[in-house]
C-alpha cells in the first residue's frame, strides 16, 4: 500500500545536490534526472526555488554556457553537505529498517 504524498516529502535541496554530483546540469536535466532517481517531476519553480536557496549557501553555483541554457555545478561545500545528509539519512533508515523486522542488529 502506498501513502499518498510521500514522494512529495523529499526535500529538492538534496535531490539537486544529489544530481548534480554527476556532474553539471541545466534545469531541464536537473528535471529529467531527479525523475530517474526518484520517478516523481518537480516543477521549474521549485527546482529554481532550491537551486537559488543552494546558490545562496554557497553549495551550487552556475558555470558559463554557450546557449541559453544556465548550467549548475555543485561545489565542494556542496558535496560536503550531500555527504552528510545522506549518511545521516543512512543512519535513520538503518534503524527504521531494524525497528521493522527488516534488517539485521
Amino acid at each position: 500500500m502506498a501513502v499518498r504524498g510521500w514522494q512529495r516529502a523529499q526535500d529538492p535541496a538534496l535531490l539537486v545536490l544529489t544530481s548534480l554530483a554527476a556532474g553539471p546540469m541545466h534545469g531541464y536535466a536537473l528535471i529529467r534526472d531527479i525523475y530517474e532517481i526518484t520517478g516523481m517531476t518537480i516543477g521549474p519553480g521549485t527546482l529554481y526555488g532550491a537551486l537559488a536557496r543552494l546558490e545562496e549557501d554557497g553549495l551550487v553555483e552556475p558555470i558559463a554556457s554557450l546557449d541559453r541554457r544556465r548550467p549548475y555545478r555543485i561545489t565542494g561545500a556542496g558535496s560536503v553537505a550531500l555527504r552528510e545528509r545522506l549518511l545521516a539519512n543512512v543512519s535513520v533508515a538503518q534503524v527504521g529498517l531494524r525497528r521493522l523486522g527488516l534488517s539485521p542488529a
